[in-house]
């Protein structure tokens, strides 16, 4: 007997319920204002409208920034200076003052070069840089006088010197700025200094001379030697030879002025001081060589500042 045989069908395999995830919802991100309001003491509106005010602050600092860049504030002010000197209110008149030895020309050349004669747009501080710049003037100040005048007052520098340097005279003050050149045939009745930066010691020379004002009208010039010292030479021939540093030659010079006035050195057929070493007077005369001589007389007050 045949058995048959039952095919069995594969049953199917079961499907896998899905299980259907519920979508995660983000976490919706605050605004700034509303971050910045759980840290700070302020509202969140508060906060919201700093913000404003702050977008609308840096767009005003940006327009300025730019019209800056492009100088508009300037060129309005110009044009607002040119209506103003339409209206009368330009340059006719520079008038200047303190000049006593200076040429004036050169005052006028630059207070009337200017890109524009309206009054509000004369540049007085580039005037007064212009005018200081000039050899003669120490010092300047420059002023308007509506409706039509420039002032310009000057300090001039006073002339202490005549230094020689170069085969060349100059007029120096005593901050040794050079004034002008001195021609030979038109040299003023002042000292003459010789050497190179003779002219930086000017002041240095004034203060050793008031120490022996006795001595001044007899002096022809003096040499400033190895940019240490003073030789002085007097108009009867002689040369006094001074030590270094400003006291040691000050009290050399104040010795020297009193054994002259005592015995009357100058004008004796002397040729040379020589005062270097201190406690030494070295005499040469004209012909002879030198010789040591002691001083003619005590200086008991030796360290005095004046004859």
């Amino acid at each position: 007997m045949s058995q048959t045989r039952k095919t069995r069908k594969r049953a199917a395999p079961k499907k896998r319920a899905t299980v259907k995830r519920k979508p995660v919802k983000k976490a919706q991100r605050q605004p700034l204002s509303a971050q910045l309001a759980t840290v700070l003491p302020m509202q969140e509106d508060t906060i919201r409208r700093s913000g404003n005010w702050l977008i609308l602050g840096l767009l005003a600092a940006m327009v300025i920034a730019a019209s800056m860049m492009l100088r508009l504030p300037q060129m309005a002010a110009w044009q607002v200076g040119e209506g103003i000197g339409r209206l009368g209110f330009t340059v006719e008149r520079v008038e200047i003052q303190g000049i006593d030895q200076m040429e004036r020309l050169p005052v006028y050349a630059v207070a009337l070069d200017q890109p524009s004669m309206a009054m509000p747009n004369v540049d007085i501080v580039e005037i007064r840089d212009r005018v200081e710049a000039l050899s003669w003037v120490q010092s300047a100040r420059v002023s308007r006088r509506l409706p039509d005048t420039l002032v310009v007052s000057i300090t001039e520098r006073r002339p202490t010197a005549i230094w020689q340097h170069d085969q060349q005279l100059y007029l120096v003050d005593a901050e040794g700025e050079v004034l002008e050149e001195v021609p030979l045939d038109a040299m003023p009745d002042l000292p003459l200094i010789i050497g190179p930066a003779a002219n930086r010691q000017v002041a240095n020379f004034e203060d050793l001379m008031d120490r022996a004002p006795a001595l001044r009208p007899m002096l022809a010039g003096a040499t400033w030697v190895g940019n240490r010292r003073w030789d002085l030479r007097f108009q009867s021939g002689e040369t006094l030879a001074l030590p270094e540093g400003q006291e040691d030659a000050a009290r050399a010079l104040i010795r020297f002025a009193r054994m002259d006035g005592v015995t009357g050195l100058l004008g004796e057929g002397f040729r040379r001081f020589d005062m270097r070493v201190p406690d030494r007077f070295v005499v040469r005369v004209a012909g002879e060589a030198e010789r040591s001589t002691a001083p003619t007389i005590t200086n008991p007050d030796s360290d005095s500042d004046t004859i």
